[in-house]
């Protein structure tokens, strides 16, 4: 097997972020399809329990949630950078504005036609705190589309006169926008929302188009087994400015602090 191992699921957003970027990185990597829903045992066996997509493997060395994702594939791989012209604070800034456009664009895709499998909605209702309220949901999705509406205006407007989001040049930023996007393209009858934003269309035909890089299929078996056989390559290290004191050591609890609070 390569030495990186995605766990994913095709029409994961989330997943296609990284597969984006290892394309970009022209990495060499081993796919492992895993369910859309629970159980997800051989997942869960890895990860202690974290069971979101999607999930980086090198060796014994487990990468949960895009964020840390993009850090290890940035370190092993530094060349093409994700952060051109020092963009590293910009980037991971609007973070938290991709996933508002996320939500909204996973609601109106969502709701524009037959897209998930059976257990899915039910499944993801059990991660959101407070459940998912889907009548609700239906009945705010003129609102929905007005807020969609607005975001995309703001990227097309953002990609006006330029190739990608800081410059000249792909940057995070560019990945962790194009996926809502996919979203909208790929579930449903929704990617007419992207009609009116020529820029953004051109935008992510230019995302796309760097691929997914080396590919090629493996099993969870082979991954388990190759996760069994190495020793973890991540060095332990101490942080003197924690502000909790944590040290090196000690048991601590992890919960992702919006969705999915596993």
């Amino acid at each position: 097997m390569s030495d990186l191992i995605l766990h994913h699921y095709w029409i994961s957003p989330y997943a296609d972020k990284i597969r984006r970027i290892m394309g970009f990185k022209s990495l060499a990597w081993t796919s492992v399809e895993i369910p859309m829903v629970a159980p997800k045992p051989d997942l869960t066996a890895l990860t202690g329990g974290y069971r979101k997509t999607p999930v980086l493997q090198i060796g014994a060395d487990v990468y949960c949630d895009t964020d840390c994702i993009v850090r290890a594939l940035e370190r092993i791989a530094p060349e093409p950078t994700l952060f051109p012209a020092g963009g590293e604070a910009v980037s991971v800034m609007l973070g938290s504005w991709q996933q508002e456009l996320f939500w909204l664009a996973v609601q109106v895709a969502g709701t524009s036609g037959d897209v998930f499998p059976e257990g899915f909605v039910e499944d993801r209702n059990e991660m959101i705190p407070g459940g998912l309220d889907l009548e609700k949901m239906v009945a705010e999705i003129p609102a929905t589309n007005d807020r969609l509406r607005a975001k995309l205006d703001l990227l097309e407007r953002g990609l006006a006169n330029r190739d990608y989001l800081l410059g000249d040049a792909p940057s995070l930023a560019d990945f962790s926008l194009f996926h809502p996007v996919f979203a909208l393209k790929n579930l449903g009858a929704a990617a007419a929302v992207l009609e009116p934003f020529p820029a953004v269309r051109a935008w992510a035909e230019r995302v796309e188009a760097v691929g997914y890089g080396d590919m090629t299929a493996g099993t969870a078996a082979d991954a388990l087994a190759a996760a069994r056989d190495a020793e973890p390559a991540t060095a332990t290290a101490e942080d003197a400015g924690d502000p909790n004191g944590r040290r090196p050591g000690d048991t601590v609890s992890i919960v992702h602090e919006f969705f999915g609070n596993d």
